[in-house]
This record gives C-alpha cells, sequence and structure tokens, in this order.
C-alpha cells in the first residue's frame, strides 16, 4: 500500500511564505516524477509544478519566478516552496507521485489527501 502525506498548508497573508511537504511511503520500488496540483473553487485541477527524478522542473507560468518545487530521492519527499504568494493562489493542494508499487508492479499516479493554502489580503 502506498500513502502521500501532504502538510504544510495554513492561511498566509498576501506576499508572505509557505512551504509544503509530501511523503511517499509505502511498498514502492521507484518513484519517476513528483509534483504539485492545486484546485481552487469552481476550477478544475491545474498542474503548479514538477519535478523529474533527475531534478528537471517545470512550472505553470502564473507561478514562475515565486514558487520553488525540490525533492529528496533518499526520503521520498517533494516540496513546494511558495513565496510572495498572491490570492489566486487559494485553493486545495495535491501531491502526486508517478511510481512504481511493489504491489501493483505497475507504474501508476497516486495523490495526496489535499492541503488548504488560503492567501488573505
Amino acid at each position: 500500500q502506498v500513502q502521500l502525506v501532504e502538510s504544510g498548508g495554513g492561511l498566509v497573508q498576501v506576499g508572505g511564505s509557505l512551504r509544503l511537504s509530501c511523503a511517499a511511503s509505502g511498498s514502492i520500488l521507484g518513484i519517476n516524477a513528483m509534483g504539485w496540483y492545486r484546485q481552487a473553487p469552481g476550477k478544475q485541477r491545474e498542474l503548479v509544478a514538477s519535478i523529474t527524478t533527475r531534478g528537471i522542473t517545470n512550472y505553470v507560468d502564473s507561478v514562475k519566478g515565486r514558487f520553488t518545487i525540490s525533492r529528496d530521492n533518499a526520503k521520498n519527499t517533494v516540496y513546494l516552496q511558495m513565496n510572495s504568494v498572491k490570492p489566486e493562489d487559494t485553493a486545495v493542494y495535491y501531491c502526486n507521485a508517478r511510481l512504481l508499487s511493489q504491489a501493483t508492479a505497475t507504474i501508476n499516479d497516486y495523490w495526496g489527501q489535499g492541503t488548504q493554502v488560503t492567501v488573505s489580503s
């Protein structure tokens, strides 16, 4: 069984910073890409940032220069450093990992439970 557990969400003021963490655990043989998605009320879930095993990153245009994604492969953990946050960053943030599970012997996408980020003005 594989679990992704997120932490670090909360309330932050405009211009402030927040750091999200997501740790994957369970019967994991290997993790490919990891990423963060977000979903605001009434909107579709969107990819915020992703990172490959080798550290190649990708960001949605709206967060470039403000957010930084990183990962610790030894800990199966991915982070999202959020700086200069804006009200439009308010959303539920979901961690995603594309990984090979020992139980299924296939590569699948796994998701965290989501963590709320609220930016107050």
